[in-house]
């Protein structure tokens, strides 16, 4: 979450790729997530005039929420802003953010919209098709990660997987754990991606979620596991698990 000065200093930059000034909540608000959700991110903050003055907006959570729904509503895919309230200079300023959307194009009513500079534009048909091909080339694992840094991954278990790597390729990585990470672009420019938070993970990790069960009956559970960690302990766990509850039967025949 960024300060008041922070923003402050984001807005006397003025209106950028990533970055847009809105006096109320209108469609165009919509419009621009559109845009920045299908390039690389950004922010619009309601409240402040083009000129880089402050207006502030009166708007209450309820207010705010009931925007988030209406954008959610009408985008395709459905993207739902981060929104969050800061006060400078006695103005209440409304900040709604989004990430590049992993699933690409996004609409608005029908419409997609790039953002280019500081303004949005309106995408042709080839403009589309490409942005779709890119989609398909890709994953969610593959785009940064907005609420993970490389504090949340474990050095440790990269150093595991260098040295299993290492194994399975008979080859030698004479470079450092994020360096390796990088050229294979499980970090991109030295950012967090969403694979690597999952593969990494230093401590909990909720996005992998995992349970599973011994079932004696269709309602009655014998054993069960639950993980929140990264994935190569969980499929560890998974595969102790399993061969713990196999049941094999060895005849001897002669």
């Amino acid at each position: 979450m960024l300060n008041s000065n922070e923003i402050y200093n984001f807005i006397q930059q003025g209106e950028n790729e990533t970055l847009e000034f809105k006096q109320s909540f209108s469609k165009v608000v919509i419009e621009t997530l559109v845009a920045f959700s299908n390039t690389r991110g950004g922010k619009v903050l309601i409240g402040v005039r083009n000129d880089k003055s402050l207006t502030g907006v009166s708007a209450t959570e309820e207010t705010v929420q009931k925007w988030i729904n209406e954008i959610k509503q009408n985008t395709e895919p459905a993207i739902i802003p981060d929104a969050e309230t800061i006060l400078i200079e006695e103005k209440e300023i409304v900040i709604l953010s989004v990430i590049e959307y992993p699933i690409k194009p996004v609409s608005f009513k029908n419409k997609y919209f790039k953002r280019v500079l500081n303004s949005n534009h309106l995408m042709s048909l080839d403009e589309l098709s490409n942005l779709h091909l890119q989609t398909i080339n890709s994953s969610w694992d593959y785009y940064p990660d907005p609420n993970h840094g490389l504090e949340h991954i474990s050095t440790r278990k990269i150093e595991k997987y260098i040295t299993e790597y290492e194994k399975w390729n008979d080859t030698t990585v004479d470079y450092s754990p994020y360096d390796f990470l990088n050229k294979f672009e499980i970090l991109r420019d030295n950012k967090l991606t969403f694979g690597a938070y999952i593969l990494f993970a230093k401590d909990l990790c909720v996005v992998s979620d995992i349970q599973i069960g011994r079932f004696k009956s269709p309602t009655k559970i014998i054993d069960s596991l639950n993980l929140d960690t990264d994935i190569f302990t969980e499929l560890n766990s998974i595969m102790t698990f399993i061969k713990k509850h196999l049941m094999v039967e060895f005849i001897i025949t002669g």
